[in-house]
């Protein structure tokens, strides 16, 4: 009987690499908290997620080379934030604050998944090994 990853991990690989994805997002929107016009953008992690589903169950699926790729992608999920705060008249969309706050929010959700995956992992080369 072969072993399916998929089943094993389930969604966890897929939250993890848009946990990824966000985490290089809210970098860059820290990173350009001061520079005018830029607007602030976000990944919609349940959007994401849903459709990271929709391609793991092969809903869609690409049958000739020949034809475009039709699967979901993460770019239609990563919007513009609205803006909390008042303009500060230089267009800049970025608080700083909710920034930082969603930064370390979504690092301690990455690192939980790291350690789930990890543990999964042990696990498996337990059962296929015997190793402790």
């Amino acid at each position: 009987m072969a072993i399916s990853f998929n089943n094993a991990f389930g969604l966890h690989e897929q939250g993890t690499l848009l946990r990824e994805r966000r985490t290089e997002l809210l970098a860059n929107n820290i990173a350009n908290a001061d520079t005018p016009g830029y607007k602030a953008r976000d990944l919609d992690f349940h959007t994401a997620l849903t459709n990271a589903q929709a391609r793991q169950t092969g809903s869609l699926h690409q049958s000739d080379v020949n034809h475009f790729d039709i699967s979901p992608s993460t770019r239609h999920e990563v919007l513009f934030r609205n803006a909390d705060q008042t303009d500060t008249g230089d267009g800049n969309s970025v608080d700083i604050h909710r920034e930082r706050n969603a930064f370390s929010q979504n690092a301690m959700e990455y690192q939980s998944s790291l350690q789930f995956l990890n543990s999964k992992i042990s696990g498996l080369k337990k059962a296929l090994g015997g190793q402790s």
